[in-house]
């Protein structure tokens, strides 16, 4: 871990923030290689996956997040928790309006969302995870580009350390993506590259994230809680919900629990 947190020391935070979720690319496209083989996953370790990709995604949004945003705002009371409370509502509401306008169809293929659209249903779905995907390369960015600014609350240890949380929550996604879209009678080169490509938005966001942090100082405390706002909101409206369709609930919900449990241990001893 410290030769990983010296290495982006020395390199442009920017091409950090770029470096780092490629790493987290590769593990989605990690997991969706599991499609050459398997055919089938078990309903109830894909469950437990979801349930643990949630749990990573509400931790890290707290301990990574909104905790460094709260502490790094100026002022007391009520005017130093604004700017989290701005930030994340502004958060939630970003991706509330693209699920609306965004077509995407569920990982279940029974519910679509968004506009109306011909596209195939193969389509709907990679746009339903690269949707997941949008917060967590941002907030991966943002957290370096506070580094770039020299906030002392901004460190490169934390953002590696939620690149590496985001990587682990996004190998059972690739699975995720790519499992259902083999069940469908899609060839296995054709969900793989549906199932990585899902994740490919993560390095984009992640880069503007970090810039716009960069020549915009102040909106850092602001930044943080949008990617934590827009993270907890996939995770109500999409994660969770999809764990319950079966009868596997008390797998995903101890999966969530390893899940917050892993990001929060590695957060708090490594970050």
């Amino acid at each position: 871990m410290d030769a990983i947190v010296a290495f982006f020391e020395n390199t442009d935070p920017v091409l950090g923030a770029l470096y780092a979720t490629l790493f987290t690319w590769g593990l989605t496209a990690f997991g969706a290689s599991f499609v050459f083989f398997f055919k089938n996953m078990n309903r109830a370790v894909l469950d437990g996956m979801l349930g643990f990709t949630g749990g990573v995604m509400v931790a890290a949004s707290f301990w990574s997040l909104l905790a460094p945003g709260i502490e790094m705002s100026p002022g007391e009371g009520f005017q130093k928790v604004m700017p989290s409370v701005i930030g994340f509502g502004l958060g939630a509401l970003f991706i509330f309006a693209l699920d609306k306008v965004l077509p995407h169809i569920h990982i279940n293929f029974k519910e679509s969302e968004g506009i109306k659209t011909p596209w195939r249903r193969t389509t709907l779905l990679v746009l339903a995870i690269t949707l997941h995907n949008i917060p967590e390369g941002l907030a991966v960015g943002v957290l370096f580009g506070g580094v770039a600014a020299g906030l002392p609350e901004a460190s490169i240890a934390g953002a590696v350390v939620l690149a590496l949380g985001i990587g682990i929550q996004n190998f059972p996604e690739g699975i995720a993506v790519s499992m259902p879209l083999r069940r469908q009678g899609v060839s296995r080169f054709k969900s793989f590259w549906y199932g990585q490509l899902s994740a490919a938005v993560e390095p984009v966001a992640a880069v503007l994230g970090a810039l716009a942090v960069t020549f915009f100082t102040p909106i850092l405390p602001y930044a943080l809680a949008f990617a934590a706002g827009a993270m907890i909101f996939v995770v109500v409206e999409e994660v969770i919900p999809e764990t319950q369709l079966d009868k596997y609930t008390d797998i995903a919900t101890l999966g969530f629990i390893g899940g917050f449990i892993v990001m929060m241990t590695l957060d708090v001893a490594l970050g």
